[in-house]
């Protein structure tokens, strides 16, 4: 499928645009030209899909929705975003929107119809509200909203007219902005049931069958059995988001290729075998990657970092402006993870930018000519602490991918062949592999 092929760009459009932080519900601001003014260098760059986090109509963040038919004003409006899928689209990159449907933000229209009627609202059975309690906003009735954040108001979307609300907003943004795809917030804490009625939902609109939808899941054990035709198509790689950083922070490539060979090896007790989940080295939520990398010589293992997320199983996906070695703590809070585009390349590192930038250019170009890197199986072929070579294969096309994160120079033998070297095109002897102090090959045979 294309999301299999494709490399994503994790866009957060409140922040990307430089959306005030609170929505005062006043004028449509425009700003979504922003975005379009990227496409270009998006298309440049290799990326096939972009991934929106929350863009209708909320309170804050996004993820307190108001109308799941509106796009935020303070982006723009529905014919603005209908416009930019449709040029997004024209340059060949694929849409995929959030979908946060386990909560609402509190000005919901139906939440505000349950604070002012009480029990005189049919709108009751959409939340689970208890009448005898309170909250910390005095509403004298209580309510379940999200790990205790009383300001996401969590749906009951058992009750057949929220879910109609919810079926009829997805089928609105596949009719009117031609989307390819959903991320499904908090998907952990979604039911069962919701998955598959979501993929029906989905498939009747698109039966071709090539709607993506991934879910966000933080602890991967027991979603294995989700990934499913029936339901979803892939979810949030987090092991391997945790593996990749502090494998090189603790100059220990065990943890990571421990989770590569748990999760998609051809061993009987491997969880994702022949299936791709959506991988990263940051995002939204998370520092960012080159901040993340904070001990010894972290820093010069960057370019190491992304070689192996775009070699390992899965599919690979940036957030935006971290192409750039951009800084962003998230102890200083979720706003400094989600500046404007020109803000975040402020925060880059000016002597590592350029150089990054092309060899994340160089590694989406491979990714698209070697359909092994979207498809083949993963095998371990070398393993140290400091130095590791894997194995992606396919109908006899074989990659390897030779890492050196250690400040000294390491030689290898890895077997007696001669191959290709992908990311300089030059001819390299296998069995004399030569891997200079923070650098990696990856080679074709």
């Amino acid at each position: 499928m294309w999301f299999d092929e494709s490399v994503f760009y994790q866009i957060y459009p409140l922040g990307f645009c430089g959306a005030e932080g609170e929505n005062d519900f006043g004028e449509v601001r425009h700003r979504l030209d922003k975005i379009e003014k990227k496409i270009d260098e998006l298309k440049k760059l290799g990326v096939g899909a972009i991934l929106f986090n929350p863009l209708f109509e909320s309170e804050r963040h996004g993820y307190d929705t108001v109308d799941f038919f509106k796009v935020d004003r303070r982006l723009g409006t529905n014919e603005e975003f209908k416009s930019l899928v449709e040029k997004l689209h024209k340059a060949g990159i694929k849409v995929v929107l959030d979908g946060v449907f386990n909560h609402v933000g509190r000005k919901f229209f139906a939440f505000q119809e349950v604070l002012e009627k009480r029990e005189g609202t049919d709108y009751r059975f959409w939340f689970n509200i208890d009448f005898c309690g309170n909250s910390s906003y005095g509403d004298g009735l209580g309510y379940k909203c999200w790990e205790g954040h009383q300001e996401l108001v969590s749906l009951r979307l058992e009750h057949p007219d929220c879910l109609n609300y919810v079926t009829d907003a997805v089928k609105f943004w596949i009719r009117e902005f031609g989307i390819d795809g959903l991320r499904l917030d908090v998907c952990y804490m979604l039911p069962e049931w919701f998955m598959r009625h979501l993929r029906n939902t989905v498939n009747a609109e698109r039966p071709n069958g090539d709607f993506f939808l991934v879910g966000e899941v933080i602890h991967c054990q027991n979603f294995a059995q989700h990934v499913c035709p029936e339901k979803l198509n892939s979810i949030t790689g987090y092991e391997c988001y945790k593996g990749l950083v502090s494998s090189i922070n603790t100059n220990n490539l065990f943890e990571i290729e421990y989770s590569l060979s748990r999760l998609f090896s051809d061993v009987s007790w491997a969880l994702f075998p022949k299936k791709n989940l959506l991988n990263f080295a940051d995002n939204h939520d998370v520092s960012r990657a080159y901040t993340a990398l904070d001990v010894g010589n972290a820093k010069n293992n960057v370019f190491n970092l992304y070689s192996i997320l775009f070699t390992m199983p899965g599919i690979p996906c940036l957030y935006y402006g971290s192409e750039y070695a951009a800084e962003g703590n998230k102890s200083e809070g979720d706003a400094s993870l989600r500046l404007t585009f020109e803000e975040t390349l402020e925060r880059a590192d000016k002597a590592v930018s350029e150089k990054l930038y092309r060899h994340i250019e160089t590694l989406c170009k491979i990714r698209h000519a070697k359909s092994v890197l979207s498809y083949g199986g993963y095998r371990k072929r070398i393993l140290s602490n400091r130095h590791m070579v894997i194995e992606r294969f396919l109908d006899g096309k074989r990659i390897c991918l030779a890492v050196n994160i250690d400040e000294n120079e390491v030689r290898l033998n890895l077997e007696n062949a001669v191959g290709r070297e992908l990311l300089t095109g030059e001819t390299v002897n296998a069995n004399e592999l030569v891997l200079a102090p923070f650098s990696s090959k990856i080679i074709e045979f």
